[in-house]
């Protein structure tokens, strides 16, 4: 995938392996995991794995989750970014949906809001998705907070992965 997206502070570009040992760090943060209703990882193989199928992904549906790595230390601080969902979540199917996860160190900072509205645009402008979702635990008031800043609305709450969440979604009003 060649698409790089820059902010002030952030290039987000499609993974690489050689990403997997700060993709790790990240995941295997019990902190991390909170609200995701999942375990945190025990083995690098799995970050592997993942880099795997999203690179997968930008092949088959031309987008995926991209790493955030900050421009003055190019550091890997996560990855914020959109993937084109094809299972079922909450009545829905074949969907965008916009998303984010950041190492502990670099929460409260605002890189994850400064690359979901990098995203957001991207997504409502140069893609011209007609909806944009997302969610976010009912309980994470920072990733709730991002959503409607980007001017999601909260459409309802249910369940997934045995997680309480909240689903939002943006109408593109410029198509």
């Amino acid at each position: 995938m060649n698409l790089t997206l820059e902010t002030k502070r952030l290039l987000l570009r499609p993974f690489e392996f050689s990403d997997a040992e700060a993709l790790f760090a990240m995941d295997s943060n019990p902190n991390v995991h909170l609200y995701l209703g999942n375990a945190p990882l025990t083995k690098i193989e799995q970050v592997h794995d993942y880099i795997t199928s999203v690179r997968s992904q930008y092949e088959q549906n031309g987008i995926g989750r991209f790493v955030a790595e900050t421009k003055d230390t190019k550091e890997v601080i996560g990855w914020i970014g959109l993937k084109f969902i094809t299972e079922e979540e909450n009545n829905h199917i074949d969907f965008y949906d916009i998303g984010y996860r950041l190492r502990e160190n670099s929460w409260g900072q605002g890189y994850a809001y400064e690359g979901a509205i990098a995203w957001r645009d991207y997504a409502l402008n140069e893609m011209k998705i007609n909806t944009l979702y997302a969610t976010a635990h009912v309980d994470n008031a920072g990733s709730n907070r991002i959503l409607q800043k980007l001017g999601m609305q909260k459409e309802n709450e249910y369940v997934s992965q045995g997680c309480h969440c909240n689903w939002y979604k943006l109408t593109n009003n410029t198509i």
